[in-house]
């Protein structure tokens, strides 16, 4: 199955986001160890999840383009039910 440029512009950018979110949250843990390991754990889990809700939205953009592809199927449907009756 093909996908079109908006899917793989989504799944690049999921992939990207994912990639930043581990890196960041290595890069912030090992800078801000100086200050103590209970604060360098808090800073990372915060940066963690801001980070995710990145990838949470770009998640809700492919669920909801499937859903409107869902709903074209659907009524596409619809209308060929409607126009046999």
């Amino acid at each position: 199955m093909q996908k079109d440029i908006y899917d793989r512009i989504i799944g690049f950018l999921q992939g990207a986001s994912w990639a930043i979110v581990l890196v960041g949250a290595f890069l912030t843990f090992k800078f801000s160890i100086l200050w103590g390991i209970s604060f360098s754990i808090f800073c990372t889990t915060l940066y963690i999840i801001s980070s995710l809700l990145f990838v949470l939205l770009l998640d809700a953009f492919s669920v909801n383009k499937e859903r409107l592809k869902e709903a074209k199927k659907q009524t596409k449907l619809l209308e060929e039910l409607t126009q046999n009756s």
